[in-house]
């Protein structure tokens, strides 16, 4: 076996043929002269094999994946072909994408470490400066996803998530039926969310859109209702549970200020408790409780009512859900607990959108689990100043596309 077939095959070098191998033992750098092995002279785009017009008078050089510390370069000068369809063109490389400058195998751990761990942990993985790897991460899944259109969606849930300090967010749209990422763009505005509708999706994709689901944002339920026509829109359940948690919250926050002393210690640990479900609540925290009902009647009340509520999500049938809302809704408002009244005035102007979630049992569940990802993407970089980062990352992470897969399988090795 002649040595360069032993680094051929050492190398795993694949689609190609190793002509002559050049150690630079200063640099400790291997330069492989290369040419494709039974596939060259192909057109990049049709595939077929074209008749060669000249070769490039420059010798291309493309990087692949280190060995035993070693750089390997792969080097080639590419042919000027002439297609029967395309007519002139440069000849298709088999081991890297037209105008790379690294291989699809370096491309692939690129991909695969960026998932798994830091930017800087996998540039020193793979002996490149942490700047150099962001660059190829980002042109590789650009290059990927240019062209990819989202299929079958018909259930959407929309939220933001905040990339950095100062209120800086983005806009995130999900599949709920498959729990992945279809669209990132940067800002909450009704721009933001109008450019996801216009741009990507087709009138007929978004007749397609049956259900959405999103938090109480007037932006958010606004380009719901104007781009699709036959979706049903449900607020998310967890948005509402905490709306009304809050209002709880700030009555118990009032009676706070107002008392001292002896009293003041007995609301001390309160919060917590009140935010539990009955269901989950200890025998000591029914005991809490019932201390407070005997001492401040405005917790208690608030209390209550947070807990009735909660049977709102257990019913089936809509006439008896929207019952139930019509006289609880009443009950709150003779509290005379002004926070429970503000909630009670948001959720008669959202109960159409609160009823659907009985037939639907729709929630922005998926979302929050996905929002949870994207956070430990966020915390493991300690934040982006770049939103752009932030989206390469989400789409590589839990997007609709897998994209280390769209690497051709001979070179997705490690």
């Amino acid at each position: 076996m002649t040595a360069n077939k032993v680094i051929t095959k050492l190398l795993k070098l694949t689609g190609m043929k190793v002509i002559t191998p050049v150690f630079k033992v200063q640099t400790k750098e291997l330069w492989l002269y290369v040419k494709p092995y039974k596939n060259g002279c192909r057109c990049p785009t049709c595939d077929h094999r074209g008749t060669i017009k000249r070769v490039m008078p420059d010798v291309r050089r493309w990087r692949d994946v280190c060995v035993c510390g070693w750089v390997v370069y792969l080097l080639y000068t590419p042919k000027e072909i002439e297609c029967p369809t395309h007519g002139r063109v440069q000849e298709e490389i088999p081991w890297a994408s037209s105008y790379a400058r690294i291989t699809y195998r370096l491309e692939y751990l690129v991909l695969v470490y960026s998932q798994l761990t830091t930017q800087k942990a996998a540039a020193q993985l793979l002996h490149m400066a942490g700047s150099t790897l962001s660059d190829i991460l980002h042109r590789t899944i650009n290059r990927i996803r240019d062209g990819h259109r989202v299929r079958d969606l018909t259930a959407i849930g929309l939220d933001e998530v905040s990339y950095r300090k100062g209120h800086k967010y983005v806009t995130v749209v999900y599949d709920l039926n498959r729990s992945r990422v279809v669209w990132v763009g940067q800002g909450k505005a009704r721009s933001t969310i109008d450019t996801f509708f216009n741009e990507v999706l087709s009138d007929y994709q978004k007749k397609r859109i049956e259900w959405a689901c999103c938090d109480m944002s007037e932006t958010y339920i606004g380009a719901i209702n104007d781009h699709c026509p036959n979706a049903k829109l449900v607020l998310d359940r967890f948005h509402i549970v905490k709306a009304l948690s809050d209002a709880m919250d700030e009555v118990r926050k009032e009676e706070w200020r107002q008392v001292s002393g002896v009293e003041r210690k007995a609301l001390k640990g309160l919060r917590w408790i009140l935010f539990k479900h009955p269901s989950n609540r200890t025998p000591d925290d029914k005991r809490a409780l019932d201390i407070v009902r005997r001492s401040n009647h405005r917790i208690h009340r608030a209390s209550v009512l947070k807990d009735e509520f909660d049977l709102f999500w257990d019913y089936k049938s809509e006439w008896a859900a929207r019952r139930f809302l019509k006289g609880w809704c009443t009950t709150a408002l003779k509290s005379r607990l002004a926070p429970i009244r503000d909630f009670v005035s948001t959720l008669r102007k959202h109960i159409e959108n609160i009823i659907t979630f009985i037939p639907s049992r729709l929630t922005n569940a998926v979302a929050e689990g996905l929002n949870r990802v994207i956070r430990i993407v966020k915390n493991r970089a300690s934040g982006f100043r770049s939103v752009q980062a932030f989206i390469d990352l989400i789409y590589l992470t839990i997007g609709d596309l897998d994209i280390p897969g769209q690497i051709p399988n001979r070179f997705r090795t490690t």
